[in-house]
């Protein structure tokens, strides 16, 4: 018990919660790039995200016994998924695919759309009360905000669903 108590033990235990924040946010970043296909990032990524690991685990496993060094490891991954994906969110990487459904106003969210730049295509369907709009829209992750509150001005009742997409083949994509 007296080992918990020295100031040597919590810089320890410390300097391992924040190699670990650094390691899983790191980690969390890398997979999020690759699955993006950013196959460098994700490289670059991955080589500091296994060094400060080794760094991290070394540190435990050299003095396992005290329990500080476990519950700074513990502390640190749980932490570290959580920051890197806060950053993530807020870097906004990749593009996402709107699916927006409207019973009565697709045409005018297609045209306001439009009108602000953005690519739809427009598809006529049929939904369990008769006819719907449904709209296909692919955009920049830091511009779904943007583009759900223009359909929310023009249609509060749309129905708007959204998926990361990798971009295949050129279309058009605004810049």
């Amino acid at each position: 018990m007296e080992v918990l108590l020295t100031p040597e033990a919590w810089i320890t235990a410390l300097t391992i919660f924040f190699l670990r924040v650094s390691d899983m946010t790191l980690d969390t970043l890398r997979v999020l790039v690759f699955m993006r296909g950013r196959k460098a990032i994700a490289w670059v990524l991955g080589f500091f995200q296994a060094a400060i690991f080794i760094l991290a685990i070394s540190s435990v496993l050299s003095n396992v016994n005290n329990i500080l060094n476990v519950f700074g490891y513990a502390a640190g991954f749980a932490t570290g998924n959580v920051v890197g994906m806060l950053i993530e969110e807020w870097l906004a990487i990749g593009h996402t695919h709107l699916s927006i459904i409207s019973s009565r106003r697709g045409a005018a969210i297609a045209e306001r759309l439009r009108e602000d730049g953005y690519a739809v295509t427009e598809l006529a369907g049929r939904g369990k009360d008769g006819t719907v709009t449904l709209l296909n829209c692919s955009v920049l992750r830091r511009n779904v905000d943007q583009v759900r509150k223009i359909i929310n001005e023009v249609d509060d009742e749309a129905f708007i669903t959204a998926e990361d997409v990798r971009p295949v083949r050129r279309g058009f994509w605004r810049a």
